[in-house]
Order: C-alpha cells, then structure tokens, then sequence
C-alpha cells in the first residue's frame, strides 16, 4: 500500500459530475455581528481574519491541499500538499453597493456560489462582505463536495469559529509542505494498489464463508435494504424541478422556528425530519398550484444520512448513504401529509433503506475509474428523484468570529442537470435555517417558494394547536 491520501469514490464522484453550469460545492451564507470586524478607524481587519484561519488549517489538513490525478484516469486522485498555498487567495474581503440591502446580499451570494472552485489549488473559499444593512458583516462560504459532506461541514465551522468571544489563542505547529510523488510513480503506484483490490474482495468473502450464521444474517439485512430501494416504482414523475439547468443561480433564506417544529411534533407525532419534509411538501404543493402545474401523486426526494461515526469528527470527505422519500404533495391536509411522511420514513429505516444505498456506494471503491465518471455522468440525466432536502444539525449554542457572534447561517447543497432546486437545511441556536438555492431561469418565483415555506410550517402549527385543543376540550 502507498499511504496515499486518496479520494474515495463517492469524493471523486463529485468531480466527475461538475460542469461549468452545475458546480459541486456546498456553501453557507453566515451572517454575524460586524463590529469586531472593524480597527478604530473603520478599516476591515482583514490581516487579522486571514491569520486567524491560518492559525486553524494544521487541524483540518486537507484546507492545505490540492488534487493530484492519475496519468489517463487509470485512479482516483489523490490529495497533495500545495507547496505554493496563498491564505489571501482563500480567504478574500468584498462590500455590497449601498445601501447593503438583504436582496443586494442574495444577490451575490448566488453570484458567487454560481462559478467553480480552481482545482489547483485546495477547494475551499471564505468571502468576508462588508456594507451589510444594520452594520452586519456577511461570510459566504463555498467548499467542493469532494471534500467535505454536510456534517463534516459543520465540524470544519466549530474548528474555524470559536464557541467563545474570546478564544484563546492557538499557536500552530510550522508547517512545511511535503512534495508529492511524480505522475510515473503514482501511476506505478495505483496500478499496484487496484491489483490488490479482487485480493481484498476475496478476502471478505472468505471472512464470511467462515462465520455463516453471522453472513447470512448480514445478506438477508442488505437483500431487505437493496428491495426497499426499488419498491414500487424507481421513477420519479417529472416535472418543473427537473427542467435542464443554465448558468444563473438565485439563492434566498428562510428562518423557521425550531420551537414550533417541535410544537407540532408534540402534537402530531414524528420526528423534526418528518415535519421539515412535510413543510418543504405543502411548500411545493403551493408552488404547484399558484404555477397552474399539474400536481403529482408524489415528489420523490434524496435525503442524505450520515454514516459518519462519532469519532470520525473532523474527517473530511464524504461519509453519507441516502433515503428516497415520497412527499405525497397531491394530499390537501396537512395532518395526513405528515403521517403519510411519518408512515413512510418509518418503514424506510425499519428496512434499513441507507444501509443498501450505502453497500452499493462501497461497491463503487472497486469500479473502475473511467466506469467510475461514466457512470456519474449519468446522475446529470438521473430519472429517479425530483430534488434534493437535507437536513443537517448544527449546534445549539452561538458561534463568533474575531469575537463576533454569528447571528443566522443558510447552507447550500448544489444542483444537478436535471434537478433545479436544492433544499438545506442547518439548525443553529434554536432556528432552522433555510436555504432555497435554484436555476435562476425555472425558479424566478423562488421568493414565493420561501413564501410558501413559512405559510406551509405555519399551517402544520395551527393544524396542531387545533388538535391539542380538541383533545383539551374533550378532556
């Protein structure tokens, strides 16, 4: 073995599938509060932000990182030090025109989150705005999902943010950047390691043959998992969310109360994912309707799971499997949209529907590169979900910046070719954070899509407030 930091295949799926009009990063747009940020004469401390996160990079070493790729695509790329780093080049200081309103603030986020990251160098950028409305200062955050998932995410922000005002301060370790191999090497290198791959394989199963109880056991749980991926039927309806992507992005945010969330879940039962898909469902079932759209059956959605284990922290790339949920946007009330959510969510997991996308994700460490890309490419034309909604937590308590504290914070999921809309969600300090990220050209109602959000949770909220009043009544 090499000892090569190398991408896993899920990383390096997300390389294949960037284009220049579908860019595979995730992003955040945090706002926080802006006069730490500033000297005594009103200058941006810009210096101090970029040190500051220089201080942080020897905890998260992939920050300092560029790819490498295998001569004629025979490997996954692997991550090398990046013996020319520049911190200015990663962390970089704009300022909205006056008057700094929040539309001006959306504006450029999209903007922003809309161009691709520069593979030669480490994936990450940090956008400081300053001239935000009330003296806010504004970060946008863009990170390719080769190197990060939704939670490891939100463990870079813990490394990069403090939990206190002020933290105290870290003296790195000097860091001298270690040369990588040459293109022959890594070649030679990675034909050896895939040879040892149907070793590996046999392996495995030779570990199997010789604890059967337990292996038969395992397969009938993966055979229950992989069924519960093709019950009923694999396609999903198409409709205005899976209309061809252009290069425009419109982005907004939505605040929903994490209080209320958990009102509802009192009084109607499920969990806080159940009532944050069925609010993003009767959002969509307005959208449809105020657009004179024929309402599906269902809109089937990819959540993604975390398979991340709790002392994997602060490991990047990607750990996730995925479930495939029917929103049934067709159902008018909202109470028996969210059971009918409930009901499925619950026989998804019972079946262990993450467990067979992730055994088939496993599967894709022994395929070939060039089957690898191909077969990712294809994603650009998938016929199997209508969009993507994933929810990730955050943490409860505030986080500041140069001594800032962050007030609010929206995540982005990127699209795909054929799937317009992303929904993300990350919950911090109580709220549940909205991000509405979309194809500027299906989407130019998106602000009444964030519209439609609110009244949506807003109706769940009655619906039981009502039902808790019902049952008052009759107690």
């Amino acid at each position: 073995m090499t000892g090569y930091d190398r991408l896993s295949a899920l990383d390096a799926s997300f390389l294949h599938l960037e284009t220049s009009e579908t860019p595979m990063h995730v992003g955040t747009l945090a706002v926080f509060e802006g006069g730490p940020f500033f000297d005594g004469s009103g200058r941006f401390r810009l210096a101090d932000v970029r040190g500051r996160v220089a201080t942080r990079l020897h905890l998260i070493p992939r920050f300092r990182k560029r790819l490498m790729s295998v001569a004629m695509e025979q490997g996954r790329p692997i991550w090398i030090d990046d013996d020319h780093f520049d911190i200015s080049y990663h962390v970089r200081l704009t300022a909205l025109p006056a008057p700094g309103r929040w539309d001006q603030l959306l504006a450029l986020t999209a903007r922003i989150e809309a161009q691709r990251l520069d593979r030669a160098r480490p994936l990450w950028e940090l956008w400081f705005v300053e001239g935000v409305d009330s003296d806010r200062v504004a970060l946008i955050q863009k990170t390719h999902h080769a190197l990060v998932d939704g939670v490891s995410g939100v463990d870079v922000a813990t490394v990069l943010l403090d939990f206190v005002r002020d933290p105290e301060v870290i003296v790195p370790p000097a860091w001298i950047p270690e040369a990588g191999p040459s293109s022959s090497r890594l070649l030679a290198d990675t034909m050896v390691e895939r040879s040892t791959e149907p070793g590996e394989i046999a392996r495995s199963v030779r570990g199997m043959a010789r604890t059967p109880e337990r292996a038969a056991a395992r397969i009938g749980e993966i055979g229950r998992a992989l069924r519960s991926l093709v019950d009923g039927s694999p396609i999903a309806p198409r409709t205005s969310l899976n209309v061809a992507v252009g290069p425009r992005r419109r982005f907004v945010g939505v605040q929903v109360s994490l209080d209320d969330v958990k009102a509802i879940r009192r009084a109607l039962g499920g969990t806080v994912n159940d009532i944050v898909l069925a609010g993003v469902a009767g959002a969509l079932r307005r959208r449809f309707t105020a657009r004179d759209e024929d309402l599906p059956d269902h809109l089937r959605v990819l959540c993604p799971v975390s398979v991340r284990a709790d002392d994997a922290r602060l490991q990047l790339g990607n750990q996730v499997s995925a479930m495939f949920v029917d929103l049934p946007v067709a159902e008018p009330d909202p109470v028996l949209r969210l059971r009918s959510i409930i009901a499925t969510t619950h026989d998804l997991k019972d079946r262990q529907q993450a467990i067979g996308a992730a055994f088939l994700i496993d599967l894709t460490q022994y395929a070939a590169p060039t089957m690898l890309g191909l077969a990712a490419r294809l994603v650009h034309r998938q016929p199997f979900v209508n969009l993507v909604v994933t929810n990730v937590p955050g943490p409860q308590v505030p986080l500041y910046c140069m001594g800032a504290r962050m007030i609010e914070a929206y995540p982005i999921v990127p699209l795909s070719q054929n799937l317009n809309l992303g929904v993300a969600i990350l919950s911090y300090c109580g709220i549940l954070h909205f991000g509405l990220y979309a194809d500027g050209d299906s989407h130019p109602d998106l602000d009444d899509l964030a519209a439609d959000l609110s009244a949506s949770f807003a109706e769940l909220r009655h619906a039981g407030d009502h039902l808790n009043a019902e049952e008052g009544a009759v107690g």
